[in-house]
Order: C-alpha cells, then sequence, then structure tokens
C-alpha cells in the first residue's frame, strides 16, 4: 500500500486531483462576479433556483453558487475562501467528511456548501458542539446567507414550540446535536400535528464530526420522566461497599477466575475494561450484611443492581476525572473534549450511586419516554458530512457506521510546525520534573506554552507544582468552563503559560501575541460594560438599537488599538519560537493527542509540540508498563532520565490503537443493541407520524377488534386442547372477551352453541361482527363522524406512547439481562434481537387489545384541545377535541343530547309498562305463551329467506 500511494498518491491526494477542475471553474468566475452589482449578485439566489426548478441538479449549479458565496462573504464580512476552501466544501457538498487543520476557517469553508443545498429548499442543519458556537456562527455566516436573501434559524436551549417551528422552517438552521435530537424525540411524542417542530431530516454539516459522532456516540439521548423512588437502597449499598477490600488490576487475565487474581479481596476492579465485581468473599459479606441466603437469587437482582452500581461508582468513577462536584450536584465531565455536559446524567443507576457516593442528594431514577443514539439519529438525514481537524485516525469507523469517507484537505500555508519525539521517564516525579524545567526555559524566553492534560485531577496537580516553582499560568479544565474561550484566546501571549483539558471542538483560535476581541472586551469589563452588552457590541446581528450601536463603536476603536499591540507582539513570539505545546501525558485516542499538537503552527505559524510519559501513567501502566519497568531498571536508569526510542514510540502508538480498536467495538456493540430499537422505533414513529398527518383510522380499529378477539379465541382453543368441551373454563373465556368488547348480545347463548358442538369459527365470525357493528354504531353514539375519528386518533396515539416507553424499559433491562448468555456460547446481539422482535410483537398486540378495548368500552369527554406539556405521561382515555366547538355545533349537541334522554325515557316508560302486564298476567294465573325460537342457523320465521342469526336472531 505504501508503494501503491508513493506512484498513485494518497486516496485523498486521488480525490482532490478530480475536485481542482470544478475549483478552477469558480475561481475562474471571479472576475465576472465582483463586477456585478448589488442587486445583481443577490438576484443570483433567484435564478439557480429557477435553474434548479427546471431541471438541473446541485452539481450543475455548483460554480455560479459557490462563485455567489465567494464574492458576497467578501463584500459583507472582508473574507475570500481560499482554493483549499473551496476545495472543503466540495467536499462537504459531496457527502464527506473534510479533515482541515486548526485554524484552516472551516466556519467558512460551510458557508458554500450550506448555500448551495439550501436552494433546494428542504432545509440545511449546521450542527455545533455548543450553543456559544451555534449563535456566533448563526450570526456571523448569517449575514452571507441574509444578503443573499435566504433565511437562517438558531437552536438553542430556551426557545417555545412556535420559536423552534420558525427556526427550523428556515432555509439554514444552526444548533447544537443535543438540540436537533431531542427536537426529533420531543416530536415523536406530541398528540397534535400542529405541535411538530422539525421539517424532514435533509442535509446536515456536522462541526467537529469526530466529537459529536465518535466521543459521543456511546452516550444515547434520553428523554425521560420520574421513576420509582428507591434513593434509600443506594445509599445502603454505598455503605455496604464502604466496607469492603478492592483488588486494583491494570487488566484482567481471562485464564484466571475472579478468586484467583484477588485473593482475599471482596472486590476486583479491572482498569483497562472499567469494570468492578464482586469475590466470592464479597458475595459473603453482601449475604450477611443485607441477611439473605443466596444473593444470585432472582428475588434479590435489584439489590445486585444497587450494588453492582456502588461498586462501578467506587471503582471506576472517579472525581474530577469522569465527573465533578458543582453546586451540590453530580456534573459529568465528558471525556474527550473536558467540558462538562449539563443536564446529562448516567443511566441505569449509576449516576444515583455516585450521588450517594459524594454525599449529595440522591435523586430519584427515571423512566426514560424515547431515546435513540446520535448514530442512528444522523444516519436518517439523507445526505450528512462533516469537517473536523483529526479524522483520518477514525476513518474505519466513519466508513463502517455512518458511510462516510476522509478526505484529508491540504492546508493553505506549509505546516512548520516541530513535532518532536515522546520523552519517557521512569517515574511520574521524573516527568514532572521534567516539564516544570522546560517550561520554565520556555517562559524565560517568552515563548508561549500550552499544557494538555487527560483529566481535571491531573490539571489541577500540575497547577499546583507550577504555582510552588514560581510559573504564572492559567488553567483551563471543566472547572473554568464559563471562562473557556476568554483563556484559550490569550494562550499564545509572550512569555503565557496555559494548562488545558483536552482541546477538542473548543472553537477559538490560538493566535500568536494574543487576541485583539478578547483585549477589547476585557477593557470594556474594566469600563464598567455588563456582559450582556459587550456581547451584544461583538455580535453580528442588525439592530436599531443606540446603546448597542455605541458599545459596538466602542469596541472597534478598542479591537484596533490592541491590534497594533497584539500584532507587535506575535513578532517577538515568532522569534521565540511559536506556540510549545506540551503533552504530560498520552491519551487513549491518537485524535485527541493530533487535536493538542493542532494548536500550534495554524495558517504557517511556526510551533513546536513535545509528549512527556511515565511509565506510571495509565496508558502505559495498562499495556506493557511492568515490562518496560523491569527493562529501565536492568538498564540502571533514575527517575531524571528521559529516554527516547523507537521501541518505545511503537509500543505506545501500539497501546492507543488497541484501545481505539476496543473502543470501537464498545460504540458498534451499542450500535448493534441500539439497531434492534431503532427498527422498532421507525416502525411505531412512522405509524405515529401517519396518524398525525390525518391518515383514516377506522380500518386500523377494525383490524385491532378482529385481531384481539381472535387471539383470545386462539389462545382459549390452545389451552383446551385435550379438555372434554364440558371441561372448558367458558366463565373466563367470556370474561376476557367481555373485557375487550364490554356486553355482546352474541355472548347470552355461546355457552349454549359450545355444548351444541358449533364450530368456533362461526362463534368467532359472530363475535368479530357483533363488535365490528357496536364500534360502528358507537360513531352516532358519540355525535357523528368527525368525534370518532378524533377519538380514535387519540385513544391510538395514547395508548402507542403508553406501550411504547414500557417497552423501551423492558428491553433496557432484556439487554442488562442478556449480557449473561454469552457463559452459555449464545450471542448475546442475536439473543436480544430475537427475544426483542418477541416482546415487539407482544407490544403491538397490547397496543391492538387496549384500543379495541378504549373505543368499544370508554367514556369520552369532548373539551378544547390542550398544549401538550413535553414529557407528559400519555394514559387514560379522555379524548381532547381537535378544534373548539362553534355555538351553533354546541347548539346541535344539545338537541342531540335532549334527543336521546326522551328517547331512553320512552324506553324506560314502556318496559315499565310491560312489566306491569307480565305481573297482572301472573296475578290472573293466565298461561304464558313461549316464545318458538329458531335455530341460530335454520331459516328465520318471518319468511325473509335468511338464517336467524342473519335475520330477527340479531
Amino acid at each position: 500500500m505504501g508503494l501503491f500511494e508513493k506512484i498513485f498518491g494518497t486516496y485523498s491526494e486521488r480525490e482532490i486531483k478530480r475536485i481542482r477542475p470544478i475549483v478552477k471553474n469558480i475561481l475562474d468566475l471571479e472576475d465576472e462576479f465582483s463586477k456585478m452589482s448589488e442587486a445583481e449578485l443577490k438576484g443570483m439566489t433567484a435564478k439557480l433556483k429557477a435553474r434548479l426548478a427546471n431541471g438541473e441538479t446541485l452539481d450543475d449549479i455548483l460554480p455560479e453558487a459557490f462563485a455567489t458565496v465567494r464574492e458576497a462573504s467578501w463584500r459583507v464580512l472582508d473574507m475570500k475562501h481560499y482554493p483549499v476552501q473551496l476545495i472543503g466544501g466540495i467536499v462537504l457538498h459531496q457527502g464527506r467528511i473534510a479533515e482541515m487543520k486548526t485554524g484552516e476557517g472551516k466556519t467558512l469553508v460551510a458557508t458554500s456548501p450550506v448555500y448551495l443545498n439550501a436552494l433546494a429548499g428542504k432545509g440545511v442543519h449546521v450542527v455545533t458542539v455548543n450553543d456559544y458556537l451555534a449563535k456566533r456562527d448563526s450570526e456571523w455566516m448569517g449575514k452571507v446567507y441574509e444578503y443573499l436573501g435566504l433565511t437562517v434559524g438558531l437552536i438553542v436551549p430556551g426557545l417555545d414550540k412556535e420559536q423552534r417551528r420558525k427556526s427550523y422552517a428556515a432555509d439554514i438552521t444552526y444548533g447544537t446535536n443535543n438540540e436537533f435530537g431531542f427536537d426529533y424525540l420531543r416530536d415523536n411524542m406530541v398528540t397534535y400535528k400542529e405541535q411538530l417542530v422539525q421539517r424532514e431530516l435533509h442535509y446536515a454539516i456536522v462541526d467537529e464530526v469526530d466529537s459529536i459522532l465518535i466521543d459521543e456516540a456511546r452516550t444515547p439521548l434520553i428523554i425521560s420522566g420520574a421513576g420509582e423512588n428507591s434513593s434509600e437502597m443506594y445509599g445502603q449499598a454505598d455503605a455496604f461497599v464502604r466496607t469492603l477490600d478492592p483488588y486494583v488490576v491494570a487488566e484482567m487475565d481471562s485464564k484466571e477466575s475472579v478468586d484467583e487474581i484477588a485473593g482475599d479481596s471482596d472486590y476486583i476492579v479491572d482498569e483497562k475494561a472499567k469494570t468492578a465485581v464482586l469475590t466470592s468473599n464479597g458475595v459473603a459479606k453482601a449475604e450477611r450484611y443485607f441477611n439473605i441466603d443466596n444473593l444470585s437469587d432472582e428475588s434479590n437482582f435489584d439489590l445486585q443492581h444497587y450494588i453492582n452500581n456502588a461498586l462501578k461508582a467506587h471503582g471506576t468513577m472517579h472525581k474530577d476525572e469522569q465527573y465533578i462536584v458543582k453546586d451540590n450536584e453530580i456534573v459529568i465531565v465528558d471525556d474527550f473534549t473536558g467540558r462538562l455536559m449539563d443536564g446529562r446524567r448516567y443511566s441505569d443507576g449509576l449516576h444515583q450511586a455516585i450521588e450517594a457516593k459524594e454525599g449529595v442528594k440522591v435523586n430519584r431514577e427515571s423512566k426514560t419516554l424515547a431515546t435513540i443514539t446520535f448514530q442512528n439519529y444522523f444516519r436518517m438525514y439523507t445526505k450528512l458530512s462533516g469537517m473536523t481537524g483529526t479524522a483520518l485516525t477514525e476513518e474505519d469507523e466513519f466508513r463502517s457506521i455512518y458511510n462516510l469517507d476522509v478526505i484529508e484537505i491540504p492546508t493553505n500555508k506549509d505546516v512548520v510546525r516541530d513535532d518532536q519525539a515522546d520523552a519517557v521517564y521512569k517515574s511520574e516525579s521524573g516527568k514532572l520534573n521534567a516539564v516544570v524545567n522546560e517550561v520554565k526555559e520556555a517562559q524565560a524566553k517568552g515563548q508561549p506554552v500550552l499544557v494538555g492534560t487527560v483529566s481535571v485531577e491531573n490539571s489541577e496537580i500540575i497547577s499546583k507544582l507550577f504555582s510552588r516553582n514560581g510559573i504564572k499560568h492559567n488553567v483551563l479544565n471543566a472547572k473554568q468552563h464559563a471562562r473557556e474561550a476568554e483563556i484559550i484566546a490569550q494562550a499564545g501571549r509572550l512569555g503565557s503559560v496555559t494548562i488545558a483539558t483536552n482541546m477538542a471542538g473548543r472553537g477559538t483560535d490560538i493566535l500568536l501575541g494574543g487576541n485583539p476581541e478578547y483585549l477589547a472586551r476585557q477593557e470594556m469589563r474594566e469600563e464598567g460594560y455588563d456582559d450582556e452588552l459587550i456581547e451584544a457590541s461583538t455580535a453580528y446581528n442588525d439592530t436599531d438599537d443606540e446603546n448597542i450601536l455605541a458599545a459596538r463603536k466602542k469596541f472597534q476603536e478598542l479591537y484596533s488599538k490592541f491590534k497594533v499591540h497584539t500584532d507587535a507582539e506575535k513578532q517577538k513570539v515568532v522569534e521565540a519560537g511559536g506556540l510549545y505545546v506540551i503533552g504530560t501525558e498520552r491519551h487513549e485516542s491518537r485524535r485527541i493527542d493530533n487535536q493538542l499538537r493542532g494548536r500550534s503552527g495554524r495558517q504557517g505559524d511556526p510551533g513546536s509540540s513535545k509528549f512527556y510519559l511515565s511509565l506510571d501513567d495509565d496508558l502505559m501502566r495498562q499495556f506493557g508498563g511492568d515490562r518496560m519497568l523491569g527493562m529501565f531498571n536492568s538498564l540502571g536508569v533514575d527517575e531524571d532520565t528521559e529516554i527516547q526510542h523507537r521501541m518505545l514510540t511503537n509500543a505506545i502508538s501500539s497501546a492507543q490503537k488497541k484501545v481505539e480498536g476496543r473502543n470501537f467495538g464498545i460504540r458498534k456493540n451499542v450500535l448493534e443493541y441500539d439497531d434492534v430499537m431503532n427498527q422498532q422505533r421507525e416502525v411505531i414513529y412512522k405509524e405515529r407520524r401517519q396518524v398525525l398527518e390525518g391518515h383514516d383510522l377506522q380500518d386500523v380499529f377494525e383490524s385491532y377488534i378482529n385481531s384481539s378477539i381472535e387471539k383470545i379465541f386462539n389462545d382459549f382453543l390452545i389451552a383446551h386442547e385435550h379438555t372434554d368441551k364440558s371441561s372448558m373454563d367458558l366463565v373466563g373465556f367470556l370474561t376476557q372477551l367481555r373485557d375487550i368488547t364490554g356486553e355482546l348480545s352474541v355472548y347470552k347463548d355461546l355457552e349454549e352453541r359450545v355444548a351444541e358442538g358449533e364450530s368456533f369459527n362461526n362463534i368467532l365470525a359472530d363475535v368479530q361482527e357483533a363488535a365490528i357493528e357496536k364500534y360502528r354504531n358507537r360513531e352516532r353514539e358519540l355525535g357523528g363522524a368527525d368525534f370518532m375519528r378524533e377519538a380514535e386518533r387519540v385513544v391510538l396515539l395514547r395508548t402507542v406512547d403508553s406501550k411504547w416507553m414500557d417497552h423501551i424499559d423492558n428491553m433496557d433491562r432484556l439487554k442488562s439481562a442478556i449480557s449473561m448468555r454469552s457463559v452459555a456460547q449464545h450471542n448475546p446481539v442475536q439473543e436480544y434481537r430475537r427475544e426483542g422482535y418477541e416482546m415487539f410483537v407482544e407490544m403491538n398486540e397490547a397496543i391492538a387489545r387496549d384500543c379495541a378495548k378504549l373505543i368499544l368500552r370508554a367514556e369520552f369527554v369532548s373539551n378544547q384541545k390542550p398544549e401538550r406539556k413535553e414529557n407528559e405521561e400519555v394514559e387514560g382515555a379522555t379524548v381532547e377535541q381537535a378544534k373548539p366547538m362553534s355555538p351553533e355545533e354546541q347548539q346541535a349537541k344539545l338537541e342531540e343530547l335532549r334527543r336521546r334522554q326522551e328517547m331512553a325515557a320512552r324506553e324506560l316508560r314502556k318496559a315499565e309498562a310491560k312489566r306491569g302486564e307480565e305481573q297482572s298476567k301472573d296475578q290472573s294465573s293466565e298461561p304464558i305463551e313461549k316464545e318458538i325460537r329458531a335455530g341460530r342457523n335454520e331459516p328465520c320465521p318471518c319468511g325473509s329467506g335468511k338464517k336467524y342469526k342473519q335475520c330477527h336472531g340479531r
């Protein structure tokens, strides 16, 4: 492969060669478009839309569309796309991933494919990693789109349904992956079509695509409601685990049992697999502590759940690494970006176990109402693309999961950064001493340093060490999340030192010499401007507010002043060697290390990078650290000696590839399970959408009634296959039928017909016919077709939602339990798929049964449609009328009600009179004539020619 690439070029180089002629066509249009008037340039949008309407494709109009955006951005933003940015834009339009180095202007790159695809009128979603970037980019790049006559929407937390609907209806919509995903789930929980906010998922460009589609792919989106309150049990399980003795290993040996490895310890923690399990000693202690005979009994499965979560909370979840405690709450820290994930909670009780461990309030468990993984959400888009600085190392995953290939876009200027070999030390203290000395040396000559760490805890350890050694510095981690952009913006100033956790998706370039925008912001803050006005002064939206306009003028004055200062300082930083990136530990993923390196050397700037490692580092310890330590000891290497060797570099790279492979396996496993749910989810959501679109449900309900009755017959016959008819439980059989249909006249002689030996198929047909007739009569009882159709719609939606939520919980429990099948040499995913299908069939039968029962038996109340609350439990049989009734309709309803009351009164008077006549006959001892009744299948005595059951027997 290496020889092939040397001769023919890499895959990316070959693909870019095909794209370059298109780029030439765009650049050739520059003179023509630069001479256009404002009206002519703005008029290009209508012309391009007309060409699409006349049968041309997006590819046909691409050169003119890209040239239009290029000229518009020059006039509006004073920014013109470089040729490599046009290449990136074409790659995005083709539905691929563009890997572009930090500082190459990905935000501007996206404008060309966004504009082109928005011309189709189906909507374009630009997905970012945080609300700040979504708002900034929608206002900043939005000026170009609005100049060209397109509309721009923004999806951020706090918007109501109408605001969201308007934003999604825009030609271009900016937002975060979480907001887009949750809106999709909420749309599939609404009761009325008018409550939908999203349109069809047409085309999306995902910024920081590796962070969203890979790093966050293990965590599904979940909308949940309140579940059971079991906080006391989490506390008891936590107290129990605190009494146990743990045994920690870097990696479990699959050939040895837990007890053989752990010896007398109570539970064993596998750092590599991130698991914690009880030993035999631990099980015995649990049985004594909770006063039970056998922890493995089915009756103790819930207790196992609490204990296992407590073990995981203590053994594998560490404060200031996986989470922090903020305002007396547990807040998750993203493993890859170091960001706080506010509002997100670990599922399946783990979050509650951590709350118990940290002594904060244990919130009640939640019930899942709707859930989806990012993998399955983004695969629903007709066309998907993404951009990031680092994707090639994960290309296999992008191809296999999302069918996306990765194209490496060349930089506008050559990268001159010096990436030095890793320095490996025997111990953690030796490594940190070397880092301190290196940072002191760089700071002395004015070279800015960015020190990367893998966790909040490590960043604070290094911060304290720097303080003790007199190194002035800033810290950027999850605890300083609010000051993120401000801290990173000044990381390139002369002599500055910045300690930061993972640098993925920070969204702010490190400019050598400092960032004049943030210096101007700081000056305005010192002069008394509040944060809201400062934000408005740097925003890009149009405004007539005099205070904002004055603040913007002030900002521009300060910006110009500081720009002179930062430009002069940049020259000194360049002379000092540019930004020096120091990694204090290798991350599990090479991609994250590359992101850290990529912070230096943007746009041809000088810079350097180097990683300092020790055998105590997690990655080194888990993958051959003992062997390396033996080698160091045999060579007599002391703690402060730096070792650089190809073997060490290869070992580290191999370890990272193993972890990447394992993590890919975990994500793929998550997807395999969710694919089972996704097939079911698509069926349910498709049926829901058809109901919302107003499809006629009469045939659906008739099939529900017939299938539910038929199932009762089949179950009854199977249960009594070898039973004499005289011993059949006909009472229970009738009870089940009446539970669904209510009382039917056909039930009066059912026992007699069975005793006479009549075919069950005949009886089934009669019961189904009678139930369908009752169903059709209900339309008249309820006041007409409109009300009946609304009743059907709401009954079906609410029943489906209720059963679907229970099904999600049941599938979660199945997934938890099914992993044990692997012990019996069964494939857990196949078992999950098979049993999940059976549960799905049972759920659909339950939906049919409940819908039939409600439509035949429920008392319905008409009232004005309320606004559905999000996450509302969907239970009960009250029907909300789709539209409020007019006064004329209300009067008609009253007249109909009076008529029915009068008819009921007449019938009651007739019945009383007949009863009085019968009593008189009894008292006079006159003979009573017995009605002569024909058999059900005999000709009716009335002479109609029909069978009695089809005529007067009905």
